[in-house]
């Protein structure tokens, strides 16, 4: 017997409430910004649990959409690249290419009403997340240069027995996963907030782009047909798996990172990523020679110099990473390795950060999926700082954090904040069937979990 697959109900595009001379001007990209026009979206959703009444109450569900979409419409005034369209600007003489938000010719963003006939349980209960969870999600597989055409932004609402799951799609060339996040915390505030009119939130994101001095805001791209950057790729067969580390565990972790440097200075993180590098290495078998690395996403708003506000709203992010041959990484305990990550971390300055804009503005590289697709390595992605569980739309406190299949591949490990709070986490890690079973008989790994 076939699964229960996702039903679409209806769909509808949501513009800002209100518009306002900015909204209505061009928003040119910065190199973060353009760097992902090949890449996923970002697919990340919250499952909550069903409020008593609404299964007798058809209603409440309708009115529930309904305040959803009107909430959405208000965000959307301080968020107005989300309700716009990708466009290029091209000429021959002088030669120009380049890609911005279109803010002023737009449907606006996009809102899916869906169901499944499963439960809460038929989605946290299992050993690995089933794949129907991806169905929580629009923009499955398409790439960020496909928002010429497809929405920026989709949040799709799927109704299960008992449950609802908030599911959001938004392009990674307009947000990352802070501004993922900045957009999600403002919209649950104004529903909370429950006055449409009302158009103040605490934190007014900050959509002036930065560029580098004697640049932007056009930067040309020396291409000629999108055909030329842009590229897909599928993933392949993975296990998809969430794994909880108590407060007690990470904090052990720390503990035993720093204590065998004999430092104070290893991060929770830092200690936690060492932690899953060296056991995801063992259990991928490599010979001791065998390169290997553990790659971070990193903000670069705090890094900058002077820094950039918390609440700039696009790309300010990087990749940095530490290698070593498995041998080494493995024989040289987790101290060791969590060091390397810290030094990684803290020479990533200013400094830094405008070399690799130098470097970008020669090469002009885009991302392409397959780089990511690296067997040697891992990569550990979003944060437990993201504010995920704050957000609450009349339903009480989300029971799990989910994502969709964008941007997933072997060695990809997103990190969320425990349902608990405190400084517990959950980790989502993507592996090859062969490499998570033998994660799951390593002891070093199973005692920490």
């Amino acid at each position: 017997m076939n699964p229960p697959t996702v039903k679409f109900i209806s769909e509808s595009f949501i513009k800002p409430k209100y518009s306002s001379e900015e909204s209505k001007k061009p928003v040119y990209l910065a190199p973060w910004d353009l760097m992902m026009l090949s890449v996923h979206y970002i697919q990340k959703g919250l499952l909550f649990p069903r409020p008593p009444g609404f299964n007798d109450d058809e209603n409440s569900f309708k009115d529930l959409l309904q305040k959803l979409r009107d909430s959405l419409s208000v965000t959307l005034v301080h968020f107005f690249p989300l309700a716009g369209r990708l466009a290029t600007l091209q000429q021959d003489e002088p030669p120009l290419y380049t890609i911005y938000i279109d803010c002023a010719n737009s449907p606006g963003a996009r809102f899916i009403q869906a169901s499944l006939n499963l439960s809460v349980s038929d989605i946290l209960s299992p050993t690995d997340v089933p794949p129907v969870v991806q169905s929580f999600f629009d923009h499955d597989r398409a790439i960020n240069h496909d928002g010429h055409t497809e929405s920026l932004l989709t949040i799709q609402v799927t109704e299960l027995i008992d449950g609802i799951f908030i599911g959001c799609s938004i392009n990674h060339v307009v947000a990352d996963g802070s501004s993922f996040w900045h957009f999600f915390n403002a919209w649950s505030e104004v529903f909370k907030a429950k006055g449409e009119n009302n158009l103040t939130i605490s934190r007014p994101p900050i959509h002036k782009h930065w560029f580098p001095e004697g640049h932007g805001p056009i930067l040309n791209l020396p291409f000629t047909h999108h055909d030329q950057f842009t590229s897909r790729h599928d993933s392949p067969i993975m296990r998809e798996r969430v794994f909880h580390f108590s407060a007690e565990s990470l904090a052990k972790i720390k503990a035993k990172a720093n204590s065998e440097c004999n430092t104070t200075k290893i991060s929770t993180l830092q200690a936690l990523s060492a932690h899953i590098w060296r056991c995801v290495t063992r259990a991928r078998g490599f010979l001791p020679d065998q390169n290997t690395s553990c790659r971070l996403a990193i903000n670069n708003r705090t890094r900058m110099n002077p820094p950039l506000p918390d609440d700039y709203f696009g790309n300010c992010i990087q990749t940095v990473k530490a290698t070593a041959t498995a041998g080494k990484l493995l024989r040289n305990g987790l101290g060791w390795a969590a060091w390397q990550l810290h030094q990684t971390v803290i020479n990533h300055t200013d400094k830094m950060v405008l070399e690799w804009v130098d470097s970008w503005q020669q090469t002009h590289f885009i991302y392409q999926l397959e780089q990511f697709f690296d067997t040697s390595s891992i990569m550990m992605g979003s944060s437990p700082r993201f504010d995920m569980y704050g957000n609450e739309f009349g339903l009480g406190k989300a029971l799990a954090i989910r994502s969709g299949y964008a941007n997933k591949f072997d060695g990809k490990v997103s990190l969320y904040p425990g349902i608990e709070g405190g400084v517990s986490m959950d980790l989502e890690i993507c592996l090859q069937p062969h490499f998570m079973t033998a994660l799951e008989s390593d002891q070093e790994f199973t005692d920490t979990v």
